[in-house]
């Protein structure tokens, strides 16, 4: 099975109750790959949260991506009971997203 992984390393950081993931692909091939592999609908699915909680930005300037799960952390840095506040480990589960080559082309699957 191929993974996010295999194209790209990412990076996260956190806004109150938000996780943001930069994905940075690492070619411009990879870059182009990814622009039909990466849907809000498979990052929902992958981290089991609403559709409409996901936002996916492409930055072409940078060849790279960014991420937003609101309501992903459980309440913040600051009032949250997990370990991860920040939601640093949470990278490593984005890498893990299944490609396929089947990526949603429908309104849902989209980069806003």
């Amino acid at each position: 099975m191929t993974i996010l992984d295999d194209y790209a390393d990412a990076r996260t950081g956190d806004k109150g109750d938000t996780l943001i993931v930069a994905v940075l692909p690492r070619s411009s091939a990879d870059f182009e790959y990814l622009r039909g592999e990466l849907t809000t609908v498979s990052i929902s699915e992958h981290f089991r949260c609403a559709t409409e909680t996901v936002t996916l930005r492409e930055v072409p300037a940078a060849e790279a991506f960014v991420v937003e799960l609101r309501g992903l952390l459980g309440g913040g840095v600051t009032g949250s009971p997990v370990l991860d506040g920040h939601g640093k480990t949470l990278s490593y589960h984005m890498l893990t997203l299944p490609l396929d080559g089947t990526a949603s082309d429908d309104e849902n699957g989209e980069l806003s």
